[in-house]
C-alpha cells in the first residue's frame, strides 16, 4: 500500500499529495472484525415482526371432536391440534428482538479493517473540499463524472459539511455519510470511497478513538 494517497479537486485534477498515518493506514485487514461487525449491522435491521400461533391461539376448537373411548379412532382432545390441518404451530418462530451491540474498540477496528481494505484496491479518493454555488444534484453528478466515479460510491462529509448531502442524494448508485457517524458497513457496501480532507481527518480522530 502506497505510504501516501493523491488530493484532488472537483475538477479531477491533482491538487496534492499527503502523508497517511501507518499507525492505522497499515494495510492490515482483520477479516474477523469485519465479520463480526457486519453481521452485528444486518441483524439490527432484522425487523423479527414474523409470528405463528400456537394451538391456545388458533381460534375455534373448543369441543372436543369425538367423544374419548369406542370409536376406534386416536384421541383428539381439539381440532386445532397441530397434528391437524389448520392447527396451531409447535415451536413456530414469534416476535423477539434481534439487536445486539459491540464494542466500540471492535467497531474501529472493523472501520480502520475496511478502510484499509478499499485503500489496498485503490477504491479511496480524496477531495480537498467541496464547493457547490447551488445545492443541485447535477452539479454534484458532475463533480462525480470529472472524477471517473464508477459503480457504487459513498461520499463521506465533514458534519459541517451536511447540507451537501441535499445534492448528492438522488444521484443513482451513490451515497453519503457523515465522518461522525461512517461505519464500516456503510464502506464495505460501496465500491468506491470518497473522503474531503476534513472527513478523513474526522475518520481518523474517531478510529484514534
Amino acid at each position: 500500500m502506497a505510504d501516501n494517497v493523491a488530493v484532488y479537486n472537483t475538477e479531477g485534477k491533482q491538487v496534492e499529495k499527503i502523508d497517511l498515518n501507518k499507525d492505522i493506514f497499515d494495510g492490515v485487514v482483520n477479516n474477523d472484525l469485519l465479520y463480526q461487525v457486519v453481521k452485528m449491522y444486518q441483524s439490527n435491521k432484522r425487523q423479527g415482526t414474523v409470528s405463528t400461533k400456537t394451538r391456545g391461539e388458533v381460534s375455534g376448537g373448543g369441543i372436543k371432536p369425538w367423544r374419548q373411548k369406542g370409536t376406534g379412532r386416536a384421541r383428539v382432545g381439539s381440532i386445532r391440534s397441530p397434528l391437524w390441518r389448520g392447527g396451531g404451530i409447535v415451536f413456530g418462530p414469534h416476535p423477539r428482538e434481534f439487536n445486539y451491540s459491540l464494542s466500540k474498540k471492535i467497531k474501529s477496528g472493523a472501520l480502520r479493517a475496511s478502510i484499509n481494505a478499499k485503500l489496498n484496491s485503490q477504491d479511496v479518493i480524496i477531495i480537498d473540499q467541496i464547493k457547490l454555488d447551488n445545492l443541485k444534484t447535477k452539479e454534484m453528478a458532475k463533480i462525480l463524472g470529472k472524477l471517473k466515479i464508477e459503480g457504487k460510491a459513498l461520499i463521506v462529509l465533514d458534519p459541517k459539511e451536511q447540507n451537501i448531502s441535499l445534492a448528492i442524494r438522488n444521484i443513482p448508485n451513490a451515497g453519503v455519510a457523515r465522518s461522525s457517524d461512517l461505519t464500516a458497513f456503510d464502506v464495505l457496501n460501496f465500491k468506491k470511497l470518497i473522503l474531503t480532507k476534513a472527513a478523513l481527518k474526522g475518520v481518523i480522530s474517531r478510529i484514534k478513538g
